[in-house]
């Protein structure tokens, strides 16, 4: 199989595997958000740590600085924040507006590239910030009150994904660092609810306990793909693919999970999307005039 055609596959992979997420973590009930949070972060250091012994690989978390080592802590507490977000948003019956928050991302990172690396916006940028802006103004009024769960999520993402531009170290090593700096308040957080009597995990039989464990594959599946897609893939090809999992965990909240969406709601999304697309407009009509430079592979972790 060609190379190129190889990463496709993988990418799409990874991408549909995400989107797929709002069908897994209802089956974790009745733990809650926070109970499932720390037994993903567990089981996903079990999952990574398997990996990396598995490939020999250990030597590669001993190059990490003490610099990166700062920076991929700062970054684990904004993935936990964004996983715990996420499944709070699924087992509540706010899909549609996780999914949001994963639509408006590349708006926030196109606000990164102006707050942080100083950037300058051409026109179809500026557009789409514009069109980003008012549809989070009418979901607002839609809701009553800020789409907090999808600004969440994409600032928390956003945030993640420049630390660990910043970090610049492999997506596995990486999530294993950051595993490890909250492995302890998870397994804190789980042995509180078990002391509490407020813990679902171990007392609703083997199966269930099966699928909690399995949230540490199910984060670090996707991962891997992602991780070969990214080295066979320009990061153009990349971009269009990182749609496919705000549009599948959409579908599911809208098909599956029967959610509520108003015309007022349809509106606000429809600005997002009409944001997307001049944003890929613009970002297809600069790589046509410029010649792409080496770029670092990007991180992505769901």
């Amino acid at each position: 199989m060609p190379f190129v055609k190889r990463g496709v596959l993988y990418g799409a992979g990874a991408y549909v595997l995400w989107g797929l997420f709002p069908l897994y973590w209802p089956l974790l009930k009745p733990a809650g958000a926070m109970e499932i949070l720390a037994h993903r972060i567990m089981w996903s250091l079990v999952a990574v740590a398997a990996i990396l012994a598995a490939g020999r690989n250990w030597s590669r978390l001993r190059a990490i600085t003490w610099r990166q080592a700062g920076l991929l802590a700062l970054a684990a507490v904004l993935v936990s924040a964004n996983w715990g977000t996420f499944i709070y948003a699924v087992n509540s019956g706010h899909t549609i507006e996780g999914a949001l928050g994963y639509f408006i991302n590349p708006l926030i990172s196109v606000l990164f590239g102006v707050a942080v690396f100083r950037e300058r916006l051409r026109f179809w940028q500026w557009a789409a910030v514009g069109l980003g802006t008012a549809a989070v103004v009418l979901l607002t009024v839609d809701y009553g009150r800020l789409p907090w769960i999808a600004l969440v999520l994409a600032c928390s993402f956003g945030t993640y994904g420049l630390l660990k531009k910043f970090a610049n170290t492999p997506s596995v090593e990486s999530l294993t660092v950051e595993t490890a700096v909250m492995f302890l308040p998870a397994l804190a957080v789980a042995v509180t609810l078990q002391v509490r009597g407020d813990a679902a995990v171990g007392h609703h039989g083997i199966g269930h306990a099966a699928l909690v464990a399995g949230a540490g594959l199910v984060t670090a599946v996707p991962l891997l793909l992602f991780n070969s897609a990214a080295i066979r893939l320009p990061l153009s090809t990349i971009g269009m693919l990182q749609y496919l999992a705000p549009i599948l965990q959409f579908l599911i909240g809208l098909l599956v999970q029967d959610e509520r969406m108003p015309a007022s709601r349809w509106a606000g999304f429809l600005l997002v999307w009409l944001a997307l697309i001049a944003l890929t407009w613009d970002g297809v009509r600069a790589a046509r005039r410029t010649r792409p430079l080496p770029e670092p592979v990007p991180e992505a972790v769901h």
